[in-house]
């Protein structure tokens, strides 16, 4: 297996081994202007470069760990828990060199555990921060422990999220009914506690989180805010003299009232007929009016039209006039 994995923390941040406190916090500093995301807006490219230092700088600048990382290479998190009799930094001759993350060496160990988990589960083998050791913790709790949970996303159709539902699928030889509450988001995650991984250790589950996806809806989308957003068309002559027209909401249509001169693209607010929110309230409708010119119209609209157009005085580019360069 190719080492993939292993960060070269010196190269990330340009310095030598040798190098001191000082030169690894010049370094950072020098690197942490140039890709911080204030600088590089929008760059995710940049915002991963950002993250890589920030995390090079936490590993050399603090000497405890620099000094594990500069023992153990790619497995400084895991050096220094030794055996009953063995030298520290001794794991009893392995060779790690073939692995290129501790991640591929628990497969190999325990035999991939994956596969059998519908919508594109993901399996991930994550060791809490405070366990820097390869043992397992037979109690399930503090010191050496690895967590089996896994991730897999959930796509609903927006009825289903919005009033909620129970989905059933089969992980494996396990049929499960998923409880999915009313007013999920997408990007929501749902806890299925003690149903990931199998420990083989510990002989304790792991838990799945699944991220909820909605999709999408002809009529109705959300905003940044958790409202609906919603287009609704207007005639010419219901945007010049007003209207009460129908709008449909998640639970039926309401009528809304066009004020006399509206514009084009102008948002009209229905509170309260939105998304629902974990404590029983909604959110905001948010109506955008667009008003829509018929493509075809009868003899008699025609000369009505060109009636109105000869008795107009108001002109809708006048304010373009004294427009320049």
């Amino acid at each position: 297996m190719a080492a993939t994995d292993f960060k070269d923390y010196y190269q990330i941040l340009g310095v030598s081994k040798s190098a001191g406190t000082d030169d690894i916090k010049r370094a950072f500093r020098k690197l942490a202007r140039k890709y911080h995301p204030d600088v590089n807006p929008g760059d995710q490219v940049a915002e991963a470069k950002f993250k890589e230092i920030n995390e090079a700088n936490e590993i050399l600048s603090d000497p405890d760990k620099r000094r594990k990382y500069d023992q153990f290479g790619r497995y400084w998190q895991q050096g220094g828990q030794t055996r009953p009799g063995a030298a520290p930094g001794d794991f009893g001759g392995f060779d790690f060199s073939n692995y290129g993350s501790f991640n591929e060496l628990l497969n190999e160990l325990l035999g991939g555990l994956g596969g059998g988990f519908p919508g594109g589960a993901r399996t991930s083998y994550r060791q809490p921060a405070s366990s820097p050791g390869f043992g397992f913790d037979a109690t399930g709790g503090g010191g050496n422990s690895a967590q089996f949970d896994q991730e897999a996303s959930i796509t609903l159709a927006m009825a289903d999220a919005f009033n909620g539902t129970q989905k059933k699928f089969r992980i494996g030889s396990d049929a499960l009914t998923v409880k999915i509450p009313a007013g999920v988001k997408p990007g929501s995650k749902i806890r299925l506690r003690g149903k990931g991984q199998m420990n083989p250790y510990s002989q304790q589950r792991g838990d799945i989180y699944l991220t909820v996806d909605i999709q999408n809806h002809p009529f109705f989308q959300f905003d940044g805010d958790g409202n609906l957003v919603c287009e609704v068309p207007i005639s010419p002559d219901e945007a010049v003299l007003g209207a009460k027209i129908e709008v449909p909401t998640p639970d039926g249509s309401v009528t809304v009232n066009i004020p006399a001169g509206i514009r084009s693209g102008q948002t009209l607010r229905l509170r309260g007929k939105g998304w629902p929110k974990p404590k029983g309230s909604r959110t905001d409708q948010l109506v955008r009016v667009m008003i829509k010119a018929p493509k075809t119209v009868t003899d008699k609209e025609r000369t009505l039209y060109e009636q109105l157009h000869e008795l107009r005085s108001y002109d809708p580019r006048q304010a373009l006039q004294n427009v320049r360069l």
